[in-house]
C-alpha cells in the first residue's frame, strides 16, 4: 500500500487530463523509493456535485489523500510527500495560472490491526523481473 485517491471538481475536465494526473502521481510515488511498486494505486474520482467558497461555478479543486501502512518514519513520509506534492503542483501550474483553484494533499496512516489486504501483484512483479 500506498493508495492515492484524488477527488476533483468536474469543471476541471476541460482543463486537465486526469489520466496524465494519475500517472504524474504514480511516477512521483515510485521515485520516492519508499513504497512497494506492487502496492501503488492511484485513482481519480470526479465530483459532479460540489460547492466551493462563495459558490462560484468557476472555482475548482483537487484533493488528494494518501493512505499508507505503518512503518515509515516522519522524515521519510515528509520527504516523499513533498516530492509527490511538488510533482503534482508543477503539473497543475497551468490550472493555477488560468483559474481559481485549490489543491490539497493529506497522508493518513492505516492501523495494521484494522487493515486487511489480499494482493498477488507483488509476486507477479517479482516473477516478471526474474524472467525478464
Amino acid at each position: 500500500m500506498p493508495h492515492f485517491t484524488l477527488e476533483y471538481s468536474s469543471n476541471l475536465d476541460a482543463r486537465v487530463d486526469m489520466g496524465k494526473v494519475v500517472e504524474v502521481v504514480r511516477k512521483a510515488a515510485v521515485e520516492t523509493g519508499i513504497f512497494p511498486l506492487g502496492g501503488i494505486r492511484v485513482r481519480a474520482i470526479r465530483c459532479e456535485h460540489y460547492a466551493i467558497a462563495d459558490g462560484s461555478a468557476h472555482f475548482g479543486f483537487l484533493d488528494m489523500v494518501l493512505r499508507l501502512g505503518e512503518g515509515r518514519d516522519l522524515a521519510a513520509r515528509k520527504k516523499a510527500g513533498e516530492h509527490i506534492f511538488k510533482a503534482l503542483s508543477d503539473y497543475l501550474d497551468p490550472v493555477f495560472a488560468g483559474s481559481k483553484f485549490a489543491l490539497s494533499f493529506d497522508m493518513r496512516i492505516n492501523d495494521k490491526e484494522t487493515s486487511w489486504k489480499h494482493n498477488n501483484i507483488h509476486d507477479a512483479l517479482k516473477t516478471e523481473a526474474a524472467h525478464g
